[in-house]
């Protein structure tokens, strides 16, 4: 074969590998449960990794965790505090940083996690009518422990949550099958307040969330992905630190709304995510 037929070729074959970019590079997978919140938060974080050039997706898993560990997902979603108590149920970390620190030095080996979202959260509150809030002068939890004897609480038929708040510790809860029997029965005054989340959408009128100032009565819940460890390049981790940094709770609560709604989740957090672009 002449030489310059040969370099001719050698040229063909090098371009043609070049414009098909990397073949068969398989996707960063997020692990999620079907809950909506958890489907939400995984395209969240899949949405940062497309927007700096990783193919991403988010598949279904009974145990994004475990799958984590497995390595079947190389990404899971969370919050902070459900991590630290699978991990390590005995903490009493509470405060948002003690919490995120706690759940680091718990994390299993070869999993690290990133930046937590300080502005976005979904933990336990306590929600009393707006009379309750002023006969006790305050909207703030610490009001609800400084008259703890006089506290009756409802729940969520089946719900986990907290028996001590602070130095309170609450009698149990009497549970209702439905949002509107709980908060039925918070403004007939069966129960004096009721447990909701801090990102819980639809609350009704006349229903106000305890604010938990600090230091924290309830151990922090913010949002935080969970990686495995020497895994992600520098690009992938400024993609899910960077919307750690960017979301917030009012989002979240927004876009749960939506999801609530019958809206797709990949959708809501794309739009969002073209609303709060990445890099600024």
């Amino acid at each position: 074969m002449r030489p310059a037929r040969w370099l001719l070729l050698v040229l063909v074959a090098v371009l043609a590998v070049s414009c098909a970019g990397p073949v068969g590079r398989p996707s960063l997978v997020i692990g999620a449960t079907a809950d909506p919140q958890s489907m939400l938060l995984a395209n969240i974080y899949a949405a940062g990794l497309r927007y700096y050039g990783t193919d991403a997706r988010v598949e279904n898993s009974d145990d994004p965790l475990a799958a984590l560990d497995a390595g079947t997902v190389r990404v899971a979603t969370g919050f902070t505090g459900e991590l630290l108590q699978r991990f390590d149920p005995g903490s009493a970390a509470r405060s948002a940083e003690q919490v995120y620190r706690s759940m680091i030095g718990a994390l299993p080996e070869g999993i690290a996690a990133g930046d937590y979202a300080t502005a976005a959260e979904d933990k336990p509150a306590l929600a009393v009518t707006e009379t309750t809030a002023t006969a006790w002068g305050s909207r703030d939890l610490a009001a609800l422990v400084r008259n703890c004897a006089r506290v009756s609480v409802g729940a969520p038929t089946g719900s986990s949550s907290p028996d001590t708040v602070g130095d309170c510790t609450l009698a149990p809860a009497r549970e209702f099958g439905t949002a509107a029997m709980l908060f039925d029965a918070l403004r007939a005054g069966s129960v004096t307040a009721v447990w909701t989340t801090t990102a819980a959408t639809g609350l009704p009128d006349g229903v106000v969330v305890l604010v938990d100032r600090k230091p924290a009565l309830i151990p922090a819940q913010n949002v935080v992905a969970l990686y495995r460890r020497n895994e992600l390049d520098q690009m992938q981790l400024r993609a899910i630190n960077e919307i750690a940094g960017v979301l917030d709770t009012a989002a979240l609560v927004q876009m749960l709304t939506e999801v609530g709604n019958g809206a797709d989740p990949e959708a809501v957090a794309q739009q969002w995510l073209a609303d709060n672009p990445l890099g600024r």
